[in-house]
């Protein structure tokens, strides 16, 4: 069977074009790119909130990562069991509503305590996205288009992050930071209505080898989700290099900002400005991450998790240069490779936690992949760079940032890749017992 048969077999079963695919897709990143937007301003105005609101690199690291992570980790679970259940685009549609309300709250913060609530309101909202989204993700594209699907979903991530850092850099420095939060929000409001009347619900389980039964319509509980998950030897290594990965990765892009303001002598805009560009890099190695997994994975399945950890491994050297340089020009040049390698392991990690389970887990098995990513990522690698830059502050001034994010990205960077490695080694047995699984139910 040629491809274009294969396509149109597709469209055929779903029911919908490849245009609204498309579409679907295109509007899916645009949510996730607003998402990114709300999320990552806030890193490129800690320097301003600081100064303002007299806090601590430790306390920005707890308002940056355990505040959001928190609430965002802990809703993630019961949200993503009413989307396995209920009507996924409108869960979307009100988490966009929710999350854009309280960016705009978190103008009105006069202390740590106010922006302490107004982030713990961004992650109750934002804790609704992603998992009823991979879930729709992954009924609308088979499973050999799924990781460059979702690939393509979380390319939302450097560009809502670079979009994030440039409108906040700028608008902070001409009108405030209270003023850049209370626009960035805007957009969502109008985002959520679009999605809830444009996105249709798709059917569950459409897509499943020829060979697999139909799924049945049944409700599997959360316990029983679990047990299963964590039968899944790969899945506890992937999420976990994962975990590790988004560890390195979120307190370092909380606090990328204040190192080249610091470290490099930039200002606000200039800063942003520059982060802007280095950001969008990320988008090549996101997508690039998706479509080689999917297209080696073809041959041999374990290639979805040795990719990301060979390209985490790789970023390592280019970190230590990164970091140790004394020339300004020379780190905005090395920023480059690590912005490309970094985000590769999203599409393959989260194309095979949805391809790891049967279709009426999806959403869950998302959240429960989020909830250890952000637990752990989120909440507690912002919070361990601020505490080690304070640490090292009294030694090194201002050149503890440099030595913090320097520990964080070398450490867990080959941790994780460790843990991909580990993952490959028995993922071909655990997709068969997720086989065995569905054809037992």
């Amino acid at each position: 069977m040629n491809p274009n048969e294969r396509d149109a077999e597709v469209v055929s079963e779903t029911g919908y074009s490849k245009g609204y695919l498309r579409y679907a897709l295109g509007l899916f990143l645009l949510v996730y790119i607003v998402n990114f937007v709300d999320r990552q301003i806030f890193s490129i105005l800690i320097e301003p909130i600081k100064e303002e609101i007299e806090l601590s690199d430790t306390q920005l690291g707890l308002l940056g990562g355990i505040a959001f992570a928190l609430f965002y980790t802990f809703a993630g679970i019961p949200i993503a069991r009413w989307a396995d259940v209920g009507v996924r685009k409108n869960i979307v549609a009100l988490a966009i509503l929710i999350w854009s309300g309280m960016t705009m709250m978190t103008s009105t913060a006069k202390s740590f305590g106010g922006l302490l609530l107004a982030r713990v309101g961004v992650g109750i909202g934002e804790a609704g996205c992603s998992p009823p989204i991979h879930s729709m993700i992954s009924d609308y594209f088979p499973e050999n288009k799924r990781a460059t699907a979702l690939a393509i979903y979380a390319m939302g991530i450097p560009i809502g992050g670079a979009v994030g850092t440039l409108a906040g850099g700028w608008i902070g420095e001409y009108y405030g930071w209270r003023m850049a939060f209370l626009l960035v929000g805007c957009p969502g409001i109008i985002l959520s209505l679009v999605v809830y009347l444009t996105i249709r619900e798709p059917v569950r389980g459409l897509h499943r080898p020829v060979a697999q039964p139909k799924v049945p319509e049944v409700q599997i509980s959360l316990k029983e989700t679990m047990s299963f998950m964590w039968r899944l030897r790969s899945f506890r290594h992937l999420s976990f290099a994962g975990s590790l990965h988004a560890f390195v990765g979120y307190g370092v892009a909380l606090f990328m900002p204040s190192f080249f303001m610091r470290i490099h002598g930039y200002g606000l805009a200039e800063t942003s400005s520059y982060l802007f560009l280095i950001g969008l890099t990320g988008v090549i190695g996101t997508f690039l991450g998706g479509y080689l997994g999917d297209r080696f994975g073809q041959k041999d399945q374990r290639w979805y998790m040795l990719f990301p950890g060979v390209a985490t491994f790789l970023s390592v050297p280019f970190a230590v240069f990164f970091y140790t340089t004394q020339d300004p020009v020379m780190a905005l040049i090395l920023a480059v490779p690590g912005a490309i390698l970094g985000p590769m392991y999203l599409g393959p990690t989260f194309g095979m936690t949805q391809t790891l389970v049967p279709p009426q887990m999806r959403a869950t098995a998302s959240a429960i992949l989020l909830f250890v990513l952000n637990l752990i990522g989120l909440g507690l690698g912002p919070v361990f760079a601020g505490m080690l830059s304070d640490y090292f502050s009294a030694d090194y001034g201002v050149d503890s940032i440099r030595y913090s994010l320097l520990i964080l990205a070398v450490g867990g960077n080959i941790w994780s890749a460790l843990h991909y490695y580990l993952a490959s080694r028995t993922l071909r047995d655990d997709l068969l017992l997720k086989e065995h699984y569905v054809q037992a139910t």
